[in-house]
Formats: structure tokens, sequence, C-alpha cells
């Protein structure tokens, strides 16, 4: 199987998709080495729980093992940037929706025993507030939440994360800032330094 990776490693995702979909298990494994571990990091970002970030992976790729058969892109010349796209695209819509099944304000919350040491109070308010912060994103529409994602939990430069997304920079700053510009009148009653500090997310690079 090695030198079957081998003689593969300079095929393009494109590619190695249409292998996966005759039953080429040599080159879905190379899909899965190229794309695991930053799919992986995102994950737990999102979720910020790494066992739910490894299932919701796994469930990811399965996905796209199924849709092996029918992938298509748009023309010969595939690059990374499309199935990395489509694969974090769906990843994502599985974390949001196990966040959103899971509700943990209340959990972390409302079930915690009274933590009486100095600064308790503070972390406390800090981790609703981060819970909060993370709803209003769950909220946010696909593409704008995509590029907040990419260009926040995972710090990509707004050219790599428009390169994923299949589109140009001025088109991925515009979406950061309806993001950004909807972040705030969501969280705009309480806005504390958390929110502040993610002003600085549409600074440029």
């Amino acid at each position: 199987m090695g030198d079957g990776i081998g003689a593969l490693d300079g095929e393009g995702d494109d590619l190695l998709m249409r292998r996966a979909g005759t039953g080429d298990g040599v080159a879905f494994g190379l899909l899965v080495e190229r794309h695991a571990g930053r799919a992986r990091a995102i994950a737990i970002r999102v979720t910020g729980n790494a066992a739910d970030a490894d299932e919701l992976l796994q469930e990811a790729f399965l996905r796209a093992w199924r849709k092996a058969p029918t992938w298509h892109a748009n023309d010969e010349s595939a690059t990374t940037a499309r199935f990395s796209t489509w694969l974090i695209r769906v990843l994502v819509n599985l974390c949001i929706d196990r966040k959103r099944r899971v509700t943990p304000l209340p959990l972390e919350v409302a079930g915690d025993p009274r933590d009486e040491t100095p600064g308790a109070d503070r972390r406390i308010a800090e981790r609703e507030t981060a819970a909060r912060v993370t709803a209003a994103i769950d909220r946010l529409p696909p593409r704008q939440r995509e590029a907040l994602l990419l260009c926040h939990f995972e710090a990509r430069s707004n050219e790599e994360a428009a390169s994923m997304l299949g589109i140009n920079v001025g088109a991925l700053e515009a979406l950061l800032v309806r993001a950004r510009r909807k972040l705030r009148a969501m969280l705009e009653p309480e806005r504390g330094d958390l929110l502040r500090g993610q002003e600085a997310w549409g600074d440029e690079r």
C-alpha cells in the first residue's frame, strides 16, 4: 500500500476523489492523510471537544467516501482547495449541528458548583460571554460563518481563506465585514472585553 500512495502522492485531490469513486482505497487514504490534521484542528476549535471532533471528522470523511462516485470538479485543473473547501463545509456543519443538540451553556454555567477562589466571578463571566459569542457565530449565514472560522479559528490569511472558499479576496473581506456587523448587532447589549478583542479579526493581514 505504501508504494501505491507514493505513486499517487503528486496527484490532485480531484483525481484522487475520482479514483476513490471507483473503490480505490489507497487514493482515498491519501486524501485522508492530506486533510485530516487541519480538519481535526478546525473541528476541535468549533466543538471545544476532542472526542466530538474525532467522531465528526470520521463522519465527514465517510460522507466524502460516499460522495466520491458522483464527484465532479468544475474543471480538469483541480486544486487542493476544491476538495478541502467541500470537506470543511461538511465538517463545520456537522460540528454546529452537534453543538446545537448539546446546548453546553446551561451545563457549563448553571451546573457548576460555586467557585469561591479569587477571580472566579470573572472567569465565569468570560465563559458565559464565550458561549454567547459561539452561539452568535452559529447563527451567521453559512458563507459568513465559514469565512470567519477560517480566518479566526484556523488563523488562515485572507488569501488562503479566499482560495479555500473559491472566491476572491475582496469577496472574502466583504463576508468578514458582514459577519462582524451581524455579530456586533447580536451581542451589543452585553458587549465586553472579549467582543472588543474580536473586532481585531478585521485587521488587514
